[in-house]
């Protein structure tokens, strides 16, 4: 029984140690707020692509700077989601969005191109994201 008592003590402090690391690790912004490369096939028209771990969009505008700040007023209303660096001024925005349980940071970074923004959100941890990221650059596009 003491034995048992010791593991289920060892197993929670792990899962709260692990929630910590996750929630509480800093931010880089020199990593998540980068400028983005071309989206494949963005001279074509409006892309979207889900890709391992994120996701890539090219939104075609006639005015990219006002598209911008129409993205930011729908991230800022975004749960779980805060502005990390840059602004629609700068021509660069990247937000840090948490998931729900865990508050697993995913990186989303929006960019004033020729003819339009092009976006990129991605995951911190894993390889995987089952869709989320595409789900998330759908969701904020389809609300602008």
């Amino acid at each position: 029984m003491r034995r048992t008592m010791t593991l289920l003590v060892l197993l929670l402090a792990g899962v709260v140690g692990f929630a910590l690391w996750v929630r509480l690790a800093p931010d880089d912004v020199a990593r998540w707020h980068v400028a983005l490369a071309l989206v494949p096939g963005e001279e074509a028209g409006p892309v979207l692509h889900g890709m391992t771990g994120g996701a890539i969009a090219f939104l075609p505008a006639a005015d990219p700077a006002e598209a911008l700040a129409r993205l930011a007023r729908v991230a800022a209303a975004a749960p779980r989601t805060r502005l990390l660096a840059g602004s629609a001024e700068e021509g660069r925005m990247t937000w840090v969005a948490r998931s729900a349980l865990w508050g697993f940071p995913d990186y989303v970074t929006a960019e004033v191109a020729p003819g339009g923004l092009r976006l990129w959100s991605r995951l911190r941890y894993g390889r995987g994201d089952m869709g989320v990221n595409l789900a998330r650059l759908q969701d904020w596009l389809g609300r602008m």
